[in-house]
């Protein structure tokens, strides 16, 4: 069999849309899943503003105006999107004309371009790339402490049963109030439509190390709702998360890291497709100039493309900012975000979307210290001078 020019490991959102461009444009392209035909079950939202522009309307499922609960209610001044992840699914698949399919578990790459599955056998490609998530099955860099981790409970209720929550064309993007009635580690509601009459809510913790238990959020899940007179059908969908939100980038040996395994998650909210949608036809279109002559330099422009160094600044103010969340007492946590949403709109949008503006995340952060209180400016301080706190259990 003729060597791929590209080989993409994870065909979830990321891995598919980096792996449809390289086709496109004319490359040998490949992708290794265990499952690849298996459904995408995840919900996602983007912000209205960064839906790439050659994204078909079929795949928005729901728009709505966010808003925020922290002591005190905030419109974002932002409309949020939730996708039509089966139709997102088949738009990407679509586009993957020409893509080889290999069902089987990455287990390591030895060298430059070789990827060894579980059953022992290999594939080669000029690039190889992982996108396989929190897994990074080509990253064998150990953790040097307990992930911290966004994890949440939900379940998926008609709109009217939803509608103490959230209001028709409405999207809940945090509700802080311990509505649930617990004390200890701070979790929030997530409430957004998904088309068709149906809401997803959702009992999140933002970030912990290691992440608050699935059902410790199921249990508070229950208990906000009973206040509000509301019982879950029985039947009703479930939706589990949990996810490592503090990687370090990708340190794999000659493989380029992608999407989640970048990582391109935000430390401080957990998103990362918009920008794996963004820079998939970025990262194809270096690949394709360079290929299949020139492979060490393709993967060095890629690398750079995925991680300018302007993004790798961001990338480590984030993470600073998510050690100041970690650290934070629990009870001061929605008084921080009362804070951060009381910041000018251009400084929260900067922070929460812009992953090379080092200007602009300073800015945002500076406002933000000079807006707190002493003690909160302490607590934001402490973890840049102190470094990571090795687990919430302590």
């Amino acid at each position: 069999m003729k060597q791929m020019d590209v080989l993409v490991v994870g065909a979830g959102p990321a891995g598919m849309a980096l792996a449809a461009a390289c086709a496109q444009l004319g490359l040998a392209t490949g992708v290794l899943d265990p499952g690849p035909d298996r459904p995408w079950t995840a919900t996602y939202g983007i912000w209205s503003k960064e839906l790439p522009s050659d994204l078909p309307g079929g795949v928005v499922a729901a728009r709505a105006e966010g808003r925020a609960i922290a002591r005190t209610e905030h419109r974002l001044g932002w409309e949020y999107t939730v996708l039509d992840v089966p139709a997102l699914q088949a738009h990407l698949i679509g586009r993957a004309t020409g893509v080889r399919f290999h069902a089987g578990r990455a287990v390591g790459s030895p060298g430059p371009g070789v990827v060894v599955l579980a059953d022992g056998s290999e594939l080669r490609a000029s690039v190889v790339v992982d996108a396989g998530g929190r897994w990074r099955p080509l990253d064998p860099t150990p953790s040097p402490r307990k992930p911290a981790e966004q994890t949440a409970f939900g379940v998926i209720l008609d709109a009217a049963m939803a509608a103490p929550l959230v209001g028709a064309g409405e999207a809940l993007f945090m509700d802080w109030r311990a509505e649930h009635g617990e004390t200890g580690w701070p979790s929030f509601l997530y409430a957004v439509p998904l088309g068709g009459d149906q809401v997803l809510v959702e009992e999140t913790s933002l970030a912990r190390r290691p992440g608050l238990s699935l059902s410790t959020l199921r249990r508070r899940l229950h208990a906000r709702l009973a206040r509000y007179d509301m019982t879950v059908p029985k039947g009703a969908r479930t939706e589990r998360v949990s996810f490592r939100v503090d990687h370090s980038r990708h340190r794999g040996s000659g493989v380029l890291g992608f999407g989640a395994a970048a990582p391109l998650i935000h430390p401080a909210t957990g998103y990362s497709l918009a920008a794996s949608l963004r820079l998939a036809p970025r990262v194809a279109e270096t690949l394709a100039a360079l290929l299949p002559g020139h492979p060490d330099r393709a993967l060095a422009a890629a690398q750079d493309v995925v991680w300018p160094r302007a993004a790798k600044v961001v990338h480590r103010i984030r993470r600073i900012g998510l050690e100041a969340l970690l650290q934070l007492p629990p009870s001061d946590v929605p008084g921080f975000f009362e804070q951060f949403f009381d910041l000018p709109e251009a400084h929260r949008w900067t922070y929460l979307t812009a992953r090379d503006d080092v200007r602009g995340t300073v800015a945002a952060m500076s406002c933000l210290f000079r807006e707190s209180n002493n003690r909160l400016r302490r607590q934001l301080v402490v973890p840049a001078i102190r470094g990571p706190l090795a687990t919430n259990d302590e």
